[in-house]
């Protein structure tokens, strides 16, 4: 379960804190992937992992000490990753690939839903599959931003893992039907490509 953190000052909205993903832990036993979009993330990472999440990832651009932020959520039992805006090289991830469990790429840019997918996205991901292999890595590589029936193939082929969506899901219809057809979408984009 994807969970955005936004303080309104890295990104120009507000949104929730450690109470609730407390709350939300409680009420789930699904992992808490909580993407912090916020300035000064090591001064928080303590309280969201001791609220249950179990993925925490940074932006790249506001952390001054990547690796050891990093490492600080390590140090915390939790699934390290680090994110890169829509204008950030991905070239600027090579010396925490080896440290980070997952790379996200934002194919918006952060701070609010609905938006229209970014394609050079996808030169990022296709990047990042590349130096994954070659390096002999295992990092996933998670993409949040306009995920939709139409843009998955794309994501997936390009060598994408981890998807998030919050229109696509939950913008109109039932949201177990829209899933069905996102998985169907992502499977079959893998079969053309096998």
């Amino acid at each position: 379960m994807h969970v955005d953190v936004m303080d309104g000052h890295f990104v120009p909205n507000i949104t929730i804190g450690p109470p609730v993903v407390k709350s939300i832990r409680k009420h789930t036993e699904l992992p808490l992937d909580c993407h912090l979009m916020i300035e000064n993330p090591d001064q928080y990472i303590p309280a969201f992992a001791e609220a249950g999440a179990n993925w925490i990832s940074v932006h790249w651009e506001a952390c001054r000490h990547l690796d050891r932020t990093l490492n600080l959520i390590k140090d915390h039992q939790c699934r390290a990753g680090v994110v890169i805006n829509p204008a950030t090289p991905v070239e600027l991830l090579s010396e925490v690939l080896g440290t980070v469990d997952y790379v996200l790429i934002m194919s918006v840019n952060p701070g609010f839903g609905g938006q229209r997918f970014i394609p050079n996205a996808l030169a990022k991901i296709s990047k990042l599959h590349m130096a994954r292999a070659a390096k002999g890595l295992s990092f996933q590589i998670e993409v949040d931003g306009g995920v939709t029936v139409d843009t998955i193939g794309d994501l997936v082929t390009s060598g994408a893992d981890v998807f998030v969506a919050g229109n696509a899901v939950y913008g109109s219809g039932s949201p177990a039907e829209n899933v069905r057809k996102l998985q169907r979408a992502a499977e079959h984009a893998l079969m053309q490509q096998a």
